[in-house]
């Protein structure tokens, strides 16, 4: 993803660790096994404790959950409402489960601004799970979450603790056997070994200099992603310098994404230059050019020990790649293409999965369209990755709608291959931010450390939420590329600025930024 220019933005159109309401009154005589009035139907409008559910206040503002009409499924919800400030539980006990682990799945809105707003899992023998309410003040997410029952009893437990005027919906909740969890939680680093060559440091939170790679594994990051171009003019982000980042990524127990943009430059829907040395070639000698180049990579980062758990054939490729060769205008040819670069993958490695990334991660007919015309070209995958920037791609129910309906179309996991949320809107240097005025934020988040985490926090939910455990995980676009003199977005301009960095996991004083603690996601 690159978009360095303002005019290019056209091209791709609170955190939860509130207070827990652990004191409740005395369980229900007649708990039961599973969820009773799930749908919130039995008791229609108005009702403040619907059947089957309790209600608890600390502050007596049990009035602040109530039943009302505008189901998710049927014609109810449960809604958390006040006209002045409140903090409100509705929750269910449930007895006599047999021990295992259980998922909790059900459907909510939310309009934001809630001190804390979530789902938990509680009194069920092991660590409470919580899941965060996303902001979605229109279209309905499923979230979930999972724990392990170990005393044959659980809550489910809706908690706000509200600004005046804040609300959510909760509706269609089920609790049965199951587990979820997010396997890939990762971020692009490609910028890094550029940036510590200009003088780039990094800190953990308490300000101590340190490895970024090992800042970022401390807190949780799992797997790295880095691009590869093919000869760039800065010399970074080509084979040499990917086999020696691979070795670092490797080093700190961490698995290793190659991307491939087969250029010399950025690769994204609006540019996908063919790389000089492969200028003029033939659609046929392209072919032999991709699986050569992609092999070779691959090949070293085997012979030195870092084989590629993952590739991306190809980056953000929704208009496809090569220009014009590869165009999308001429469909035989672009698959041509990317099983040349499919083939070449397994031929080093054939557990190496392989990738397709399209961006738009909102535009549901646009990767329909593109994946249908690859399925019936004959394109080999094993996983698609959707690009999902929410102040360009749509609202988290349009990433929701069209992340679940490629998992299922399709019958391949998902994941979420770039997003980002900016912490601040001012510039740490005179290249004007991608995404720096307060218009351009998704409503409900808020440009601070406090809203690029929930903005985290939020994404995963609904990669977790995939059905059938099809959600792998997501990468962070570019966790390290802070505002460094000479590490700017032109490979050619060694004096072209950053306009990412108010959207890094360092912040300004080099220090990592809260929103790591996402990547201890379970």
């Amino acid at each position: 993803m690159f978009h360095p220019r303002r005019t290019l933005k056209a091209l791709l159109l609170p955190l939860a660790a509130g207070l827990a309401l652990t004191v409740l009154p005395a369980q229900s005589a007649t708990a039961a096994t599973t969820l009773t009035n799930a749908g919130f139907e039995s008791d229609g409008t108005g009702t403040a404790t619907p059947a089957g559910w309790s209600t608890y206040s600390a502050a007596g503002q049990t009035a602040a959950s109530f039943t009302e009409s505008g189901g998710h499924g049927g014609s109810y919800r449960l809604t958390h409402y006040s006209a002045s400030a409140y903090k409100v539980e509705t929750y269910q006990y449930l007895s006599g489960l047999t021990n295992g682990t259980y998922k909790l799945t059900a459907w909510v809105r939310s309009g934001g601004g809630q001190n804390s707003a979530y789902l938990a899992l509680k009194n069920c023998g092991s660590v409470e799970q919580r899941t965060d309410i996303p902001v979605s003040s229109s279209g309905w997410l499923r979230i979930v979450t999972s724990i392990a029952v170990t005393n044959n009893q659980c809550t489910i437990s809706v908690n706000s603790d509200a600004k005046a005027g804040n609300w959510i919906n909760v509706d269609d909740l089920t609790f049965t056997s199951g587990s979820t969890a997010l396997s890939i939680k990762g971020s692009d680093v490609s910028s890094l070994a550029k940036s510590e060559a200009k003088g780039g440091v990094y800190k953990n939170s308490s300000g101590t200099t340190g490895d970024a790679l090992a800042i970022l594994r401390s807190a949780g990051q799992n797997y790295a992603r880095l691009k590869v171009w093919v000869n760039p003019a800065d010399g970074y982000n080509n084979k040499a310098r990917v086999l020696a980042t691979a070795k670092r990524v490797k080093a700190q127990g961490m698995k290793l994404l190659v991307d491939f943009h087969y250029s010399d430059t950025w690769a994204d829907p609006g540019a996908q230059s063919k790389p000089a040395a492969w200028a003029g070639h033939s659609y046929s000698r392209l072919r032999t050019d991709v699986y050569n180049h992609t092999y070779d990579v691959l090949n070293a980062l085997k012979a030195q020990g870092t084989t590629a758990d993952m590739v991306q054939v190809g980056n953000e490729i929704n208009g496809g790649m090569l220009w014009n060769e590869g165009s999308t205008s001429n469909w035989a040819q672009l698959a041509g293409l990317l099983n040349s670069g499919y083939d070449a993958v397994k031929a080093v490695s054939s557990g190496t999965t392989v990738a397709i990334h399209l961006a738009k991660g909102g535009d549901l007919a646009g990767t329909r369209w593109w994946f249908d015309s690859a399925v019936s070209n004959g394109v080999k995958f094993d996983v698609i990755g959707l690009s999902y920037y929410g102040y360009w791609h749509g609202t988290l129910a349009d990433f929701q709608t069209t992340l679940d309906d490629a998992a299922s179309r399709y019958g391949k996991p998902v994941y979420l291959a770039e997003t980002a949320y900016p912490f601040r809107l001012d510039s740490e240097d005179p290249t004007e931010n991608i995404i720096d005025l307060a218009s351009e934020l998704v409503p409900g988040y808020a440009a601070s450390t406090a809203g690029q985490t929930q903005w985290m926090k939020d994404v995963a939910s609904i990669v977790e939420a995939v059905p059938n455990g099809r959600g792998l995980g997501i990468f962070y676009w570019e966790s390290t590329w802070t505002a460094v003199t000479g590490n700017g977005w032109d490979p050619t301009d060694p004096s072209s600025g950053n306009g990412w960095e108010n959207q890094a996991l360092f912040g300004y004083d080099d220090r990592a930024l809260p929103a790591m603690a996402w990547f201890s996601h379970r």
